[in-house]
């Protein structure tokens, strides 16, 4: 079989020549990169990814196929996906499809076959930016006009294209009721909640303060989810209503989101932090969790008040990576804890949320 030809043309006029992989057609979003060597399913289904072209530098994707369990939403949210090998056997008693015709069957656009650690290297080097995916024929000058026309992430709300738009019941039964705010949540943290014994109600990220409270939930929280959380002014305000009232746990977006209704700021990083080896110490207890990752803004350590305590640090660049504010029962973590994929680690953060909420 003939592979067809595909290009990604990136914002600063880089171009990556390579195969069609997946859909036959063409698109475009930020281009950004994840180091799990496992774990493509969970990361194209991830809400976070929405808007984002993603590179996977692990240079065999689709080992082990595609099944129906670990998917992290109810479809593929990346706009695009970018590979070195795909794998065309897929090894594993659980798979149900191979990646490239999930993808297909998903109308997602990929290229394969392209050298992604110089891809990497360049990102790393210049920062995330722009990209586009074309495998049907455009020419090279079209795809760079498109591509320098296509917004910035900086300044993007994509909390509500992902989050639910009808409250809904995810568990029914359990002692602590949690209403979960969802800004692009992942099914893994949903199941987590409800194995601790929590019956949970979902909110549409733009949920007023006062629709959740009358619920009256014995705690609060904050998903992760995609884009600039500035742009989430809604949530911000919100979360502010909200705090001191009930006990909150953000995790990622809901972590940032968190830190801005606190006061603190937030700056959007050079290429941001996917994978699920990031180092993270706890400077509560001192001890070093290997942690999942998947953001491209971080909480400016430097803008918060004397009354939060920053609880954690990513070791690879010293950014924030976590705090509590004591006074308003509300704590969050730039990470994921529910890790899915990645080491277990931080799954700690749950049972405090579960001890706050008892207390």
């Amino acid at each position: 079989m003939t592979n067809r030809s595909a290009v990604l043309v990136l914002q600063d006029g880089t171009i990556f020549e390579g195969s069609s992989f997946g859909a036959i057609g063409k698109t475009i979003g930020e281009v950004c990169f994840n180091t799990s060597i496992t774990g493509y399913q969970e990361v194209l289904t991830d809400p976070s990814y929405s808007k984002q072209i993603v590179a996977m530098t692990a240079p065999h994707i689709g080992n082990y196929g595609i099944n129906s369990e670990d998917v992290e939403s109810s479809k593929v949210q990346v706009s695009g996906f970018i590979i070195k090998e795909e794998s065309i056997l897929a090894s594993s008693w659980r798979s149900q499809i191979t990646i490239n015709d999930y993808l297909k069957n998903e109308k997602i656009v990929g290229i394969k076959d392209i050298d992604t650690r110089s891809l990497t290297i360049h990102i790393r080097n210049n920062g995330a930016m722009n990209g586009v995916i074309c495998s049907e024929g455009t020419d090279i000058n079209s795809l760079k006009q498109e591509v320098n026309k296509y917004p910035s992430m900086k300044g993007m709300d994509l909390a509500k294209v992902v989050s639910t738009k009808h409250i809904y019941q995810f568990s029914k039964e359990g002692k602590n009721k949690v209403a979960v705010l969802d800004f692009g949540i992942k099914n893994n943290i949903l199941n987590i909640l409800k194995s601790l014994d929590c019956r949970i109600n979902v909110f549409p990220a733009e949920t007023k303060a006062k629709d959740i409270l009358e619920t009256n939930p014995d705690g609060i929280f904050l998903s992760n989810g995609p884009g600039d959380p500035t742009a989430v002014r809604y949530a911000i305000n919100t979360i502010k209503e909200i705090l001191g009232q009930k006990p909150i746990f953000g995790i990622c977006l809901g972590h940032q989101l968190l830190a801005l209704a606190l006061g603190a700021k937030t700056f959007k990083l050079k290429f941001g932090h996917r994978g699920v080896n990031h180092p993270v110490k706890n400077l509560i207890t001192k001890k070093i969790e290997i942690t999942s990752q998947n953001h491209g803004f971080a909480v400016d350590s430097k803008s918060l008040r004397d009354d939060i305590e920053e609880t954690h640090i990513n070791l690879n660049d010293n950014t924030n990576a976590g705090i509590e504010c004591k006074e308003k029962a509300a704590f969050s973590v730039q990470y994921h804890p529910e890790s899915s994929p990645g080491p277990h680690d931080s799954r700690y953060l749950f049972n405090k949320f579960i001890e706050l909420m008892n207390a």
